[in-house]
């Protein structure tokens, strides 16, 4: 892992020697990562800001302990996928979270001290960054890419090439040569990982959303990192803040659809696809009583991957959120042309 703190303005870095499959993993940047823990962006996976689904890992690639945080945390900007930090992971320690190497980089993400100090992450929200736990040093490897990734971002070239590039030997190397930086240790830092990816992504499904939907998806991911408001309606008094329902409400009015305010009225404002009927746009809704619809108490908009948009709750930010939790009631789908693909029931 890029791991160094050098002074910008500086072509090469040192580098440290942890070697996993033969090939040596380089020394980083310098700057202060900027960084609102829990928001992130279903990137690569929202084409031009609409959902396609989230990019799946293939079954049994990556430890179980460890699946649901490099799905979470491989979707925070559009230069990573989860695919690409499973094996940028596996590249750095094999996965393993007990890692030291002779450079004294540590962990599964194998930050060295100085760099943890200035760019970990408290992943698990709570109040401990712990380089040694998996919770806390994956979310700062992710964070730590994709600041990567912001600073190279006007650099020629592939951006999640320049952005393991800059990982490996320093942002302003990249910059420097206009691309991955003509370094053998770099260049094989870069390919290794790229190659890697393949093995651990799932085959791509794509579905895309109607026009109306991926309005409705574009609006709620423009309001993302938007504090929660109960009884939020987004008003200009509010702040523009929003609720769950207040959220999903004021995206399909944006394109002409207009909801019930509740999110258990909003249930009955179309058909209801089953789950593996879902598609970007389709309303998702959580319950504390699997059997009766007036016991709804969240919903959100589901954009691909088994991913929604939502406001979840007071203290949280609108984000993205995992729809496959115990409390999934169902889902409906609000656009008439997207109702009309739905089976007839008979």
């Amino acid at each position: 892992m890029a791991l160094n703190t050098p002074r910008m303005g500086e072509g090469w870095v040192v580098r440290k020697v942890w070697v996993v499959g033969g090939v040596a993993v380089g020394l980083g940047l310098s700057f202060v990562m900027l960084l609102v823990v829990g928001v992130y962006v279903v990137a690569g996976n929202l084409v031009n800001g609409v959902g396609s689904g989230s990019v799946g890992l293939a079954k049994g690639a990556v430890p179980t302990a460890y699946k649901t945080l490099v799905q979470r945390w491989g979707n925070l900007c559009a230069a990573l996928n989860p695919a690409l930090l499973a094996a940028q992971l596996y590249q750095e320690s094999g996965f393993n979270p007990n890692a030291v190497s002779p450079a004294k980089a540590e962990g599964i993400a194998q930050f060295i001290p100085g760099t943890w100090a200035t760019h970990g992450v408290d992943g698990n929200g709570d109040g401990v960054r712990n380089v040694w736990d998996p919770n806390d040093a994956i979310p700062s490897a992710a964070a730590y890419d994709c600041e990567l990734a912001k600073y190279v971002k006007s650099v020629p070239g592939n951006i999640s090439d320049n952005m393991l590039a800059a990982y490996n030997a320093g942002a302003d190397s990249v910059i420097k040569y206009g691309g991955v930086p003509p370094y053998s240790e770099t260049q094989n830092y870069v390919r290794t990982i790229t190659t890697l990816e393949k093995s651990f992504a799932a085959p791509e499904t794509r579905v895309d959303p109607t026009q109306q939907a991926a309005g409705a998806i574009g609006f709620a991911q423009s309001k993302l990192g938007t504090p929660y408001l109960w009884g939020g309606e987004g008003t200009a008094e509010q702040g523009g803040r929003f609720d769950c329902s207040g959220l999903t409400q004021a995206a399909y009015a944006r394109v002409g659809i207009t909801l019930p305010r509740v999110a258990n009225d909003q249930y009955n404002a179309g058909p209801h696809p089953s789950r593996d009927q879902l598609l970007p746009g389709d309303l998702v809704f959580f319950s504390t009583d699997l059997g009766d619809s007036r016991a709804i108490h969240h919903v959100g908009i589901y954009v691909g991957g088994g991913y929604m948009i939502d406001a979840p709750r007071t203290g949280a930010v609108i984000r993205f959120d995992p729809i496959d939790v115990p409390d999934y009631f169902g889902a409906t789908r609000v656009t008439a042309d997207g109702a009309k693909a739905l089976p007839t029931a008979v």
